[in-house]
């Protein structure tokens, strides 16, 4: 089955400083449909102004993933990690026992927009950890390429969750696909462009839940960018303090 939610069903947030697109249930938005799905527990888009961001706050065991689609992120956290996270990188973070960190646009001229995603861990009271890695556009050009996984498999950035994300970019007749060799959920969020999944033709913004699909097949992209979650087949856990 694959169940669609269209970019201007999401929540929205919005500051001086800040214009957010909210997947599920976060913040002022809240959704008692929209909590999560398996063991993701947040995707939100962010588009932060110049020279703005969100001060230091705190996580814990949360798998904390930063995707930058433009511009540039400053990332600062109490493990002494400090870095700026451009488009192509992707940041990840371990929060474990317990981090504090801030997120800044690091210019003060154009705006960033970043995928901000919360993976639920599978394991508590893990050691904090960073890593950040750029995955450059011919790695995802016509194909699935791996992000992030709990092996590292791939080149993929190793994560605590039982979970595998996967960037492609796909135009014309660039078509590609993954098949689960044991039942499994998937999320997929289109950040660009257009493409179908599965048949089912989705547009920037637009994601799909997967449940008992043999798998995941893109084709027909135009300009596309897509994301895609493979996910423990279980319904959404109860929520938890990020």
């Amino acid at each position: 089955m694959l169940q669609v939610r269209r970019a201007d069903d999401r929540g929205i947030g919005r500051l001086d400083w800040l214009e957010a697109r909210f997947t599920f249930s976060f913040g002022a938005y809240q959704d008692p449909a929209e909590t999560g799905f398996s063991s993701l527990r947040l995707l939100n888009d962010d588009l932060v102004a110049p020279g703005a961001g969100f001060a230091t706050h705190d996580h814990r065991d949360t798998e904390v993933c930063s995707y930058v689609i433009s511009g540039e992120l400053a990332h600062r956290d109490s493990m002494g990690e400090g870095s700026v996270v451009r488009a192509g990188d992707v940041l990840v973070m371990s929060a474990g026992t317990g981090i504090t960190h801030s997120e800044f646009n690091a210019s003060g001229t154009d705006p960033v927009r970043f995928l901000q995603i919360w993976m639920a861990p599978s394991r508590m009271g893990a050691a904090p950890r960073y890593d950040q890695r750029h995955f450059p556009a011919e790695q995802k050009r016509g194909r699935l390429c791996p992000l992030l996984s709990p092996d590292g498999a791939d080149g993929a950035l190793l994560w605590l969750a039982d979970a595998r994300v996967y960037a492609g970019l796909f135009d014309g007749d660039e078509a590609a696909a993954l098949r689960f060799s044991e039942p499994r959920h998937a999320y997929v969020h289109v950040v660009h462009g257009s493409l179908e999944v599965n048949g089912i033709r989705l547009s920037e913004g637009d994601g799909a839940r997967l449940r008992g699909e043999p798998g995941v097949r893109f084709a027909g992209g135009t300009a596309a960018e897509v994301l895609l979650f493979d996910l423990p087949a279980r319904e959404t856990p109860a929520a938890a303090e990020a």
